[in-house]
């Protein structure tokens, strides 16, 4: 009560931040203990619903549908998910700090809020507050397709090495996952034209280091308009798994569609994007390559039942 929030002009800035330290502090005092507003599944529900029935955070109190959800729920989950993934517990709660020593007694506009966590972390995020607080888009990121390519190297005129989509060592898994091997061909830099660069670089030699390797250009989909950050879990053929985030600064030029090269050591077997559903997709079924085919509601209801 040390922070005067305008509640009626505002609401979020009373009960949705209340009902983010509420969360944090249900999970600091017992982790096993059900959260009620906060927890990024939970708001799926309401952010894939019907367009004309939602609103902006940023909504006058007096204009708001579905109060409990517009001004408790979505808020703390927005705040929680940018405590959680965008910044960091340490960097959020150390701007969350600021905020709170800079606005003691005193009244805070909501731009306010939004200047100071961005001054005091250092980290612009202008693209948060607008998608989050000013839009009713939502996060739906999924997996248009994989491409996998290995080098093909060629030396004087003469074919080197060659890795061709009719790999023996590919087991059948790994086929079904990118259907081909495709080839490319690392052309030669003319000097003329990047003389500063042939000079540091062995072109030869940067060939050969990357003939083992497995180059997978993966193409994503930003479909809820909402740009976050991208989780990624990649399954390789040993058995093991990586964990990888692209910052959401990924789609910059591109808040649609996003192309992207990995370079990996090892067969990928399997993607999945945003593995602990931290980021409040709506829709897991385009998170997936190769896509799997997820059980319907109704068809839970009968394996329960049998």
């Amino acid at each position: 009560m040390i922070i005067n929030s305008d509640e009626r002009q505002w609401t979020w800035m009373d009960e949705g931040l209340d009902s983010f330290v509420q969360s944090i502090a249900t999970k600091e005092y017992d982790a096993d203990f059900p959260v009620g507003r906060g927890a990024p599944e939970q708001i799926i529900p309401y952010m894939s619903g019907e367009q004309g029935l939602l609103r902006p955070i940023m909504t006058n109190s007096e204009q708001i549908l579905q109060f409990g959800n517009n001004a408790y729920a979505k808020p703390a989950t927005a705040l929680s998910i940018l405590r959680e993934t965008v910044m960091g517990p340490e960097l959020f709660d150390y701007a969350f700090k600021k905020y709170a020593e800079r606005w003691a007694f005193k009244s805070p506009s909501p731009a306010d809020f939004f200047r100071t966590m961005e001054d005091a972390s250092a980290i612009d995020l202008d693209w948060f507050w607008r998608g989050w607080f000013y839009t009713t888009d939502y996060v739906d990121i999924g997996v248009e397709e994989v491409k996998h390519y290995r080098m093909q190297i060629e030396e004087r005129g003469l074919e080197k090495r060659r890795i061709s989509g009719g790999d023996e060592n590919l087991n059948t898994e790994q086929k079904r996952f990118t259907e081909e091997v495709n080839t490319f061909v690392f052309k030669n830099t003319e000097a003329k034209e990047y003389r500063e660069f042939a000079n540091k670089f062995n072109e030869i030699e940067m060939k050969e280091g990357f003939s083992d390797q497995n180059f997978y250009e993966v193409k994503l989909a930003n479909k809820g308009g909402l740009v976050m950050p991208v989780i990624i879990e990649w399954s390789y053929a040993d058995g093991s798994t990586e964990r990888e985030k692209l910052p959401a600064e990924i789609w910059r030029k591109n808040e649609k569609e996003v192309t992207k090269v990995f370079v990996k050591t090892k067969e990928v077997v399997g993607i999945v994007i945003d593995p602990n559903k931290e980021t409040a997709d709506v829709d897991t079924g385009n998170n997936q390559y190769p896509n799997v085919d997820q059980e319907s509601r109704f068809d839970k209801f009968k394996s329960s039942n049998n």
